[in-house]
């Protein structure tokens, strides 16, 4: 059965890394349903392990934790080529200020405080998913866009080579006697063509 408010969520895959075993149970029964998965780590190196197997798409991470605090775990995350866009919301009992803005500064995403209205927090992190899935559909559309210009580029570069190889041939053979005029004319059309690809780059 499905914990009550959870029949809305998207389909996701969650990382909870909390070294509370009673909390990570907690959040496997309020956040899990037959669309959301739900898997547990008991501190940072052992849910940094978990996320570089790749298909997480959101993490709840405490700041307190052995082996690794969370602040180490969410600095690593960021620096990951591959994980760096992951959302990180930060639960945490901590009312410290100046540990949740350290948090922020090292990357995350939000921050939920303990103890923990999972009602709210199902919602907020329904938020945080489609924002971040938006996100990835403009970097995908961003990288498609500079894949073109650079396939753009590469042609007109083609163009242009082999037009002023062809035209240089050309003038070489009209620069004889006789045919002023005709090298005149190719020279103005070899102008010409580069004016044109300068317009095709613009």
């Amino acid at each position: 059965m499905e914990a009550e408010g959870q029949a809305w969520l998207e389909a996701a895959r969650l990382l909870v890394v909390d070294d509370d075993p009673i909390l990570r149970e907690f959040a496997h029964a309020q956040l899990s349903s037959h669309r959301v998965t739900v898997e547990l780590a008991s501190h940072g190196g052992e849910g940094l392990e978990r996320l570089r197997l790749g298909g997480f798409d959101l993490a709840l991470v405490d700041l307190d934790m052995p082996v690794m605090n969370g602040f180490e775990l969410i600095r690593q995350v960021r620096a990951d080529e591959a994980l760096c866009d992951l959302p990180i919301v930060v639960v945490t009992s901590r009312d410290d200020m100046k540990a949740i803005d350290r948090a922020y500064a090292v990357g995350a995403t939000a921050f939920a405080p303990k103890p923990l209205n999972w009602r709210m927090l199902s919602y907020q992190l329904a938020y945080i998913l489609r924002n971040a899935r938006e996100e990835d559909r403009i970097r995908a559309k961003a990288k498609a866009l500079r894949q073109l210009v650079r396939t753009q580029d590469e042609v007109i570069s083609l163009y242009e080579d082999g037009m002023t190889r062809l035209l240089q041939t050309l003038l070489d053979q009209a620069a004889q006697p006789g045919v002023a005029r005709l090298a005149a004319e190719l020279d103005r059309l070899n102008q010409s063509i580069r004016d044109q690809a300068g317009k095709l780059r613009a």
